[in-house]
């Protein structure tokens, strides 16, 4: 069962990151007390706290208010209902959203299909055309065959990141944030 992510998750969602970014399975910049990891988990507790994070637009040098709907996952049948197993955060992006961050507990990793699949079937999830995986990420390949059983096709890479585009994307969505020199065969 997924459940909005709010203020009161903050905790178990900070530990999920930290976590993972200690063991490598999610980006490194989650762990410490990096200025990076700093403004990852003020931006989370912004979201968590009003639905929206403000960032510096990469583009413009401005600010830019971003919608980050997110989800708590809490499984019927582990016993363990009562704290969270994952979570799963979007961003928008120009059209539609992006799977931005998803983290599950290590003891529950299980739990990340039937997870995943449910967030897809949110508001934002129906309109998730990009999730970026971090490259360096140790649980990337599960990731990756999640992505491409759930009908996202690899279109972009660099040595951090690699992007899924859903098949089902508007062509708005390649064009806009997979520019054509970026774009890369599907394998």
């Amino acid at each position: 069962m997924l459940r909005p992510a709010t203020l009161v998750d903050l905790p178990v969602l900070r530990a999920l990151i930290r976590d993972g970014a200690v063991a490598g399975g999610v980006d490194r910049q989650g762990a410490g007390d990096s200025s990076e990891a700093k403004q990852l988990f003020a931006n989370l507790r912004e979201a968590l706290a009003t639905g929206y994070f403000v960032e510096k637009d990469p583009h413009s040098g401005g600010l830019a208010t971003i919608a980050v709907p997110g989800y708590v996952y809490l499984p019927d049948d582990d016993g363990m209902s009562d704290r969270p197993a994952g979570f799963g955060l979007f961003r928008a992006a120009a059209v539609g959203y992006e799977l931005w961050l998803t983290g599950v507990d290590p003891k529950r990793r299980e739990q990340g299909p039937p997870m995943l699949t449910a967030l897809l079937k949110t508001p934002p999830g129906q309109k998730a055309y990009i999730v970026r995986v971090g490259a360096a990420v140790r649980e990337s390949p599960a990731m990756v065959h999640l992505l491409l059983s759930s009908g996202y096709t690899r279109a972009r890479e660099t040595p951090q990141y690699t992007w899924y585009l859903r098949n089902d994307a508007p062509e708005a969505v390649s064009r806009q944030l997979l520019p054509q020199q970026t774009r890369v065969a599907a394998r």
